[in-house]
């Protein structure tokens, strides 16, 4: 006979999103479990660009004061047309920037929840609803089966729950990314500026953390077709110097001193802003956030930031329903879910229009940028809308509110 583990809250995905939207949850009082198929926290990665939204929403889960102290604020945000010989130059937020390192950012959310908030080697490989109650029912690799209240998908561009609620799957830019760390034991001497300098279909960046470190990546038109590029780290410092040829000796140098640990060769995925307008992001008590919602690149860096974003919104607006319901376990299941559907539909409806701007914003400056190919019509007839009904705050002066 099948044992099944009953749980009130899942949390699918121990990323940023995934440890956001616990700690957020915690913080109204409420339970949750993050189910994470890695064996550990995974705290590798890059650099996380996060501008004054970012920052509203971490203040909201109480740790941007420490990881502040992580990272340099950034000044300007330069841009160089090498072939050309322009430039332009702006701030590079209008408010507080900084580029912190995304593991630091996972321990510190990771480092705030419960002991036992996040369970190790738990993989969801499909999800269903029980016909009786349409509460969610998960089937683990391992053969475990959890039945859960809510479930809540923050399990990547990949997502599994977002496979469920039947949304399209992300699509591949024609273009790939490869980031880096380079560490300066004496001090790099580089002001606090985020620096891009675009040379053909190449793009390359260079922003600092702190007085030793440096984050840096390199945006190419294309990607590698031998696959042992994408696993071998020093393969892939080889192709960001042959992509570099004729940049700056100061950035290439910066490239070949970088840290191997830290290298990393990712193809860039985004979901399409009609799929983001239209997408069905809830079906009964089960919901997606972060990249599983709106999986973008990384052209205006506002990816974790808007993750965060998601997480204090969902709290905020479930948080509610799950005190007027109780999750009273006397039969009224159906009565649950109806509650929480509303709560989850809450969310979705204050997270929509938000997220059509920063997914077409980021998908048309990654085009003008890196890609000459004509636009598609529906991303055309979008733009037009977007134009109509634009962003009324801005990208980076957004105000999640409290939670």
């Amino acid at each position: 006979m099948e044992v099944v583990e009953e749980m009130e809250i899942v949390i699918v995905g121990g990323g940023i999103c995934g440890l956001a939207t616990a700690l957020a949850l915690h913080r109204k009082g409420i339970t949750s479990v993050v189910l994470e198929k890695s064996e550990s926290l995974r705290a590798g990665g890059g650099g996380i660009a996060v501008h004054t939204n970012g920052w509203r929403a971490l203040d909201q889960l109480g740790i941007a004061s420490e990881l502040r102290q992580t990272a340099h604020t950034l000044q300007l945000s330069r841009i160089m047309f090498l072939d050309s010989g322009k430039q332009k130059e702006l701030p590079v937020s209008e408010g507080e920037a900084r580029c912190v390192e995304r593991s630091k950012l996972i321990e510190l959310l990771a480092a705030h929840l419960p002991l036992g908030s996040i369970r190790f080697g738990c993989q969801v490989i499909s999800i269903k609803l029980d016909t009786h109650t349409s509460t969610p029912i998960l089937h683990m690799r391992d053969g475990s089966i959890i039945k859960a209240k809510i479930v809540i998908g923050c399990d990547g561009g990949n997502s599994i729950i977002g496979e469920f609620l039947e949304l399209k799957p992300p699509k591949l830019l024609s273009a790939c990314a490869l980031r880096g760390f380079t560490i300066y034991p004496n001090g790099h001497g580089f002001p606090p500026d985020f620096i891009r300098q675009k040379k053909g279909q190449i793009l390359l960046g260079r922003t600092p953390v702190n007085d030793t470190l440096v984050f840096w990546f390199v945006a190419s038109q294309g990607y590698p077709q031998d696959s042992n590029v994408w696993k071998d780290p020093e393969l892939i410092r080889q192709y960001a110097l042959e992509s570099t040829k004729g940049f700056p000796t100061e950035m290439t140098e910066m490239i070949n001193g970088s840290d191997e640990k830290s290298l990393s060769l990712t193809h860039l995925r985004y979901r399409e802003p009609h799929d983001v307008l239209f997408g069905r992001f809830r079906k009964g008590s089960v919901t997606v956030a972060g990249d599983a919602m709106h999986i973008m690149g990384p052209f205006l860096g506002q990816g974790g930031s808007a993750g965060v974003e998601d997480a204090i919104v969902l709290a905020r607006c479930l948080a509610p329903k799950l005190q007027e319901e109780n999750l009273e376990r006397n039969g009224r299941e159906m009565m649950m879910v109806q509650k929480v559907g509303e709560g989850l539909d809450a969310y979705v409806k204050e997270r929509r229009m938000r997220l059509v701007w920063l997914s077409t914003q980021t998908y048309l400056t990654g085009k003008l940028l890196l890609d000459a190919s004509p636009f598609p019509m529906k991303l055309l007839i979008l733009v037009i809308v977007v134009a109509l009904f634009r962003d009324p705050v801005g990208h980076s002066r957004y105000d999640c509110g409290r939670l």
